[in-house]
């Protein structure tokens, strides 16, 4: 995989407008990488699948009258 990468990038490197955007293809993986809320597919199904079954059992939270959001969620512990 390593040796294919380098040689794809040889293949470019002579262009400078490909060599930028790999550039900045590159920096938005690095951050994407270290970004927390990214999931997989499978781990955001997951959630959706807990969070159906929490409503079944009836394990929600709504919001008194009058009270804010800020208010809202720290009196559920979020």
């Amino acid at each position: 995989m390593n040796t294919q990468l380098w040689q794809n990038i040889g293949a470019i490197a002579d262009d400078e407008s490909l060599m930028k955007r790999l550039s900045r293809y590159v920096a938005r993986l690095v951050k994407a990488k270290d970004d927390p809320t990214l999931m997989t597919k499978e781990e955001l199904y997951a959630k959706i699948e807990k969070a159906e079954e929490d409503y079944r059992q009836g394990k929600t939270f709504a919001m008194l009258p009058g009270e804010s959001y800020a208010d809202f969620r720290k009196r559920i512990g979020r």
